[in-house]
């Protein structure tokens, strides 16, 4: 039997906040934004389609608690949830903190600018408020 594996880009690119009943939830690297991942583990998902309906359901179900989560532990004026998976294919939604004056406030946060690397303590400080919150 195929176990689940995190797509490598996903692993490099985040940080590991915890495990939920259906995904991991990881914090993306990238201090602009407080930025969660959630990926459910399931072996070769793609699309949203491909999921059980009982899976869908959960994934919903874990994007509201982690969407509450990061507004709770941010105080932040939006949330924005999105799945693209045009360059990591493995089924991902973002749920992303954003503020009336972001640094890419109205846009989407995809394709601005350059990253910002978290130091290990600011990374370590927001995933212990999002467990706090959790």
């Amino acid at each position: 039997m195929e176990q689940f594996e995190l797509d490598k880009r996903l692993d490099a690119d985040t940080f590991p906040v915890a495990k939920l009943g259906l995904c991991e939830l990881r914090l993306m690297n990238d201090k602009r934004w407080p930025w969660l991942i959630l990926v459910p583990r399931r072996v070769r998902l793609t699309e949203l389609h491909d999921m059980t309906p009982l899976d869908q359901t959960m994934l919903t179900f874990e994007a509201a608690i982690v969407s509450q989560a990061l507004k709770k532990a941010t105080s932040c004026d939006k949330i924005n949830v999105g799945a693209l998976g045009n360059i990591v294919r493995q089924l991902h939604f973002h749920v992303i903190a954003r503020n009336e004056g972001d640094a890419g406030w109205p846009g989407p946060v995809w394709g601005h600018g350059a990253s910002e690397s978290y130091d290990g303590k600011d990374a370590e400080k927001l995933i212990e408020a999002i467990r706090t919150a959790l």
